[in-house]
């Protein structure tokens, strides 16, 4: 079987035309995702979605990593993985006991081999997981959702990704989440 849909870690927010995934309450599939291998064959997944999702998983850095290599054993070659997590520097991720892992789209940059490879070539010292993991995540897309105190601020909503950048290390809460959209390059 390919071309599966998964809402991974669905909750009570199941989503139609997906296999809806949680270790509780009542989802299609009832599966804890640290737990190893997940239940679907090599490259039989065309998309995941991990909303409000990721952060949760992998406390401890191996099994967060084999949640990325599963994730990618499952996909398809061009599949689409959508991830929404909450801005590590908002109260929504702290006030959430269960949160155990920040993730920003540099540390999933991590599992991008042509980053890797970049980074490599300039003498940089991140860490080339992607090259390590044998996995290859590309990010396409960064969405940044800003919380009303950016507004604020910046009644205009500016967007200067280097006011962002500064103002975003300042001041808590000013970025409530973001969607990165990835693709699965094999």
């Amino acid at each position: 079987m390919s071309g599966l849909k998964l809402n991974l870690g669905c909750g009570e927010k199941r989503l139609n035309g997906y296999i809806n995934v949680d270790k509780y309450g009542n989802p299609d599939v009832k599966h804890d995702l640290e737990t190893f291998p997940w239940p679907w064959a090599d490259n039989s997944v065309e998309e995941i979605k991990l909303i409000h999702v990721l952060e949760h998983l992998g406390h401890k850095t191996d099994v967060y990593l084999k949640v990325i290599q599963e994730m990618y054993r499952v996909c398809e070659s061009g599949a689409i993985i959508l991830i929404k997590v909450p801005h590590f520097r908002h109260d929504n991720f702290f006030n959430d006991p269960t949160h155990v892992r920040v993730i920003t789209p540099s540390s999933l940059g991590l599992f991008s081999q042509r980053i890797n490879k970049e980074v490599i070539l300039r003498g940089g010292s991140n860490t080339p997981l992607g090259l390590y993991l044998g996995v290859n995540l590309e990010i396409t897309s960064i969405k940044t959702t800003f919380s009303p105190n950016w507004y604020s601020l910046h009644p205009g909503g500016c967007t200067d990704p280097e006011i962002v950048e500064r103002d975003t290390s300042i001041y808590n809460n000013m970025i409530e989440e973001y969607q990165i959209d990835i693709v699965v390059i094999k």
